[in-house]
């Protein structure tokens, strides 16, 4: 069974301090992973990954590939 979680803004996903060269494109990319994983509950068979705008330019460089 899928867990809820209720966020109540951006920031409760996007932490204001993160690793890497741009914190807010891998800060997001982090919390998501981990929300998800934590979501599922387990480590899932296939994943689709869509990149779009500027992270869509710049996940390679910032280890989010």
């Amino acid at each position: 069974m899928a867990k809820s979680y209720d966020y109540q803004s951006a920031f409760d996903i996007i932490v204001p301090v993160m690793m890497g060269p741009s914190s807010s494109h891998t800060a997001g990319s982090v919390k998501i992973g981990n929300s998800a994983r934590a979501v599922l509950g387990d480590m899932p068979k296939h994943i689709e990954i869509r990149y779009y705008e500027s992270f869509a330019k710049t996940h390679q460089g910032h280890g989010t590939d």
